[in-house]
């Protein structure tokens, strides 16, 4: 029998099947997850031992190490993990992800897959049409689930039987007869196809099928895992390329990780690996170095052996990977001033649900450099000097172009959000994010208002008498304190319930001051306390002032609005 193109393309439309079924499984046990991810990141990564526990919980929860670091570049990135919190939850990363091998080789090469299937695809799919998210959510785990064993079961049956090509065998022996060398080879293959394939799980499964069917032995298919180890690293690599410093060095830690444990493995290689066997054969009663039918459970021993052991080495050495990381990746000397995207340039994350706590902490971001614009227009009011006033008036027209940029990112990143698969509150939520957006791109644009009417009067010669200075002091002051809780409000939302008091009697003060100025204007331009030209700009600064109010407190508005419903049982 001929291995022809129609069974190369089975092969790999049983690979896509477990790949297909591997990526619903985790993404619907995110959404499951939800918001509890990112909160069990942040309480439980308090030192080196409990970041590892984490790692390995969440990973062997949504069976992908890939999934977990892109999240934890992603987090970092966002500031919600510190490098050190990173490099303890990577680690266990690494151990949760020998998960997904010990389920193949315990259930998928001794249960007969298609009978555990169907039944679950007829459990689930009634499920995926529930109109309660959650549900919807485990009907996919369960589809997942099924269609992952099924694509194994497939898979398995799709390779060609050595008996019937035994050119397939000559191949492969022709490379391991070479020693050591024969050792990196494997290894580089290992690397190569996880590259590939862009999942180490499904590596691994090929690896395992491949031994099972007697194509490789039990020394090169674990060289094939520490290559899997390696190539695995990628990922997080490539969504660290556009994210900030501290985001790169978090997924460079991952790969100084596993090449160090690789490394290792690779000095202490024959000894390991007889070990592991030996402990595989007292498991079985078969050796794995002379019978296939123990290779499968004797690779996922080594791989669970191999990733706990290296853990358990350089757990102590966090600190020291922290320092190595940072000086391989060094920071730019003008990041820290960048005026730009800072937390969604890693791209979404891998569900829509946790995107949007990205696109939270950008927005919060994007508010403090609103913030930043109005303290430069406060600071071109307290400027005497023409030239000090014109520069940073051109600061304030480059930043506001940024600015407008900024809420076209954040509103196109939304956008893409909402349509990913997102419950209720999800698209709830990306709507009152775009309206807090909105708004703060309108306190920009505030700021560059304020700082405009300042260059027309600075051009024009106009001069404010000292009252009318002390009142738009006395208005800037008010405003600013509106800044203040806001600010507060968006950075303690997740800790504390927005109260609305402090940010309603601020623009009451405001309306009230604006109310007085108005009518002190129209008696002064009576009295002709100052010139016309001096009372406009006045005005401008005193009308500009109380909308920027506004939009402060619009914003609190929908924090307070959002806050109510996650309380109230309807949000993640």
């Amino acid at each position: 029998m001929e291995y022809g193109f129609m069974d190369f393309l089975t092969l790999i439309g049983s690979l896509v099947l477990f790949l297909y079924g591997m990526k619903l499984m985790s993404e619907a046990l995110q959404k499951v997850a939800g918001n509890n991810l990112r909160k069990i990141l942040s309480a439980m990564t308090s030192n080196r031992f409990f970041g590892v526990f984490t790692g390995l919980l969440i990973t062997g929860i949504i069976q992908s190490s890939s999934a977990t670091t892109v999240m934890v570049v992603s987090f970092v990135n966002a500031g919600l993990l510190t490098l050190s919190e990173s490099i303890g939850v990577i680690m266990g990363a690494n151990i949760g992800t020998t998960v997904t091998a010990w389920i193949i080789s315990l259930i998928g090469f001794k249960v007969k897959i298609s009978a555990l299937a169907l039944p679950l695809i007829g459990v689930g799919f009634p499920l995926i049409f529930s109109g309660k998210s959650t549900r919807k959510s485990w009907g996919e785990v369960l589809m997942g689930f099924a269609l992952l064993f099924m694509g194994l079961d497939l898979l398995k049956n799709a390779v060609p039987d050595i008996n019937s090509n035994p050119e397939i065998l000559t191949f492969l022996k022709s490379y391991t007869g070479h020693g050591f060398w024969s050792v990196l080879i494997f290894l580089g293959i290992g690397t190569l196809l996880t590259v590939v394939i862009q999942s180490s799980s499904a590596t691994m499964a090929l690896t395992l099928v491949m031994c099972f069917n007697g194509w490789i032995s039990y020394e090169m298919a674990v060289a094939m895992v520490l290559g899997e180890n390696i190539g695995t690293t990628i990922t997080a690599n490539i969504a660290a390329l556009i994210a900030n410093t501290t985001a790169k060095r978090a997924a460079m830690a991952h790969t100084l990780f596993n090449v160090f444990g690789v490394i290792w493995v690779l000095i202490l290689y024959k000894p390991v690996i007889k070990l592991v066997a030996g402990i595989a054969e007292g498991m079985e009663g078969i050796s794995p170095l002379t019978d296939a039918a123990a290779i499968p459970v004797a690779l996922s021993l080594f791989h669970t052996t191999f990733n706990v052991a290296n853990v358990l080495i350089q757990v102590w050495f966090v600190k020291f990977i922290e320092k190595a990381v940072t000086f391989i990746v060094r920071k730019k000397k003008d990041e820290e001033e960048e005026f730009g995207l800072k937390f969604i340039n890693t791209g979404m994350l891998s569900t829509s649900e946790l995107s949007i706590l990205q696109a939270k902490k950008e927005i919060t971001e994007y508010a403090r450099k609103s913030y930043k614009m109005f303290n430069q227009a406060k600071k071109q009011f307290a400027e005497t000097d023409e030239k000090k006033c014109k520069k940073i008036a051109e600061k304030i027209s480059k930043n506001e172009i940024a600015m407008d940029q900024f809420e076209a990112d954040i509103a196109n990143y939304l956008t893409k959000v909402s349509e990913g698969e997102l419950s209720i509150t999800g698209a709830r939520r990306v709507r009152t994010l775009l309206k807090i957006s909105d708004n703060i791109e309108s306190l920009a644009d505030g700021s560059y208002n304020l700082s405009q009417s300042m260059s027309r009067k600075t051009k024009k010669k106009i001069w404010f008498t000292p009252d009318q200075r002390n009142d738009i002091l006395e208005m800037f002051k008010l405003v600013e304190k509106s800044f203040e809780i806001t600010m507060y409000t968006m950075e303690n939302f997740d800790n504390e319930k927005p109260d609305l008091t402090a940010i309603k009697e601020n623009e009451a003060k405001i309306n009230e001051l604006r109310d007085n100025l108005k009518k002190l204007n129209a008696k002064n331009l009576e009295e002709n306390a100052y010139t016309y030209q001096s009372s406009v700009i006045y005005m401008d600064l005193v009308t500009i002032c109380e909308t920027i109010g506004d939009n402060l407190i619009n914003i609190n508005e929908a924090m307070s609005f959002q806050k109510q419903e996650l309380i109230s049982g309807h949000g993640m």
